[in-house]
């Protein structure tokens, strides 16, 4: 029987920043402190940065992690995407969608849904207003994009740290105009494929969990469970960026940082009591994160050239 699994999948459009690298390396504390494999997935089918996939394999090889198997690539998977796409669409649960993002801002609101979700224009159309949809589309060099017909379904999930999350699903995006299969199907598909049964990442996605909930139950896929961790914010108080000064692993290396001070500064971030200065490897994290313990609210990170300054 295989083991179950955690998994790190950042996107290769750039560099790791301590933020990416504290949620990564918590993903692979948890699976080995819950005997789960550990597996790395890249998630190419969007921005890419030549050579950033093995960038960042190489920075977590520097603080002592490596996958246990090779990294899964999404680009060499789109076959299985598509018998997804098709398995839903069987089942009728698939349409077109013609609207551009300025149509969706500008249509008003379906009643208790929730600011910025689809409120349903194409669903219901006739399919002679389609092809008028079609052949104005196609007359602008774009085509329409696929949407899952869910008649906005309320979906609870639970959460290791944060509890119960409840959101309404509304018709999400599988697959976009330019023919990119969407973010939401792909990572259900790829995680149940994986034996991924616990997902470990930033609670910036937290919200996304009930739609990919809903996404594994209309697929027949099991469902893993959730533990979403707070995230790393800059000196504003907004989500940490590559623009927010000396972030990325590189930088910090190149300003003196050894993967001694990122171990010491995630432990702190954690707030973990006493735990400053005691983590200096992988192991030592492993072996003394409570994940019972850990705060749940966002912690700024000030990089050192500001700190210095």
């Amino acid at each position: 029987m295989q083991l179950g699994a955690g998994r790190f999948a950042p996107s290769p459009s750039g560099d790791l920043h301590i933020g990416n690298i504290r949620s990564g390396l918590l993903a692979y504390v948890r699976a080995r402190q819950t005997g789960r494999r550990f597996l790395w997935r890249i998630e190419d089918l969007d921005r890419v940065q030549p050579g950033a996939a093995q960038s960042q394999l190489e920075v977590f090889a520097d603080l002592g992690i490596a996958p246990d198997e090779p990294p899964l690539i999404q680009s060499e998977r789109l076959g299985i995407y598509t018998e997804a796409l098709n398995r839903l669409e069987g089942r009728g649960l698939v349409y077109e969608c013609y609207c551009s993002r300025k149509d969706i801002q500008q249509a008003p609101s379906a009643p208790h849904s929730p600011p910025g979700s689809y409120p349903g224009t194409c669903r219901d159309l006739l399919e002679s207003e389609r092809e008028q949809h079609r052949q104005r589309l196609q007359q602008q060099g774009r085509s329409p994009a696929l949407r899952l017909r869910t008649d906005n379904v309320e979906v609870t999930i639970e959460d290791r740290l944060l509890g119960e999350i409840t959101a309404p699903v509304d018709d999400l995006v599988l697959k976009r105009g330019d023919g990119v299969f969407a973010y939401n199907l792909i990572v259900v598909v790829d995680d149940a494929a994986s034996g991924v049964d616990e997902v470990v990442r930033g609670d910036d996605l937290a919200t996304s969990a009930p739609r990919q909930a809903h996404l594994a139950d209309l697929l027949g896929l099991p469902q893993p469970s959730w533990l979403h961790v707070p995230l790393v914010v800059n000196t504003a108080g907004s989500r940490l960026a590559k623009r927010d000064g000396a972030v990325t692993y590189q930088q910090l290396r190149a300003l003196g940082w050894t993967p001694d001070d990122v171990y010491s500064w995630i432990a702190t971030s954690l707030g973990v009591i006493g735990a400053k200065g005691s983590w200096s490897t992988i192991d030592d994290m492993v072996a003394g994160l409570d994940f019972d313990r850990i705060r749940t609210d966002e912690t700024m990170f000030v990089p050192p050239s500001e700190a210095l300054g």
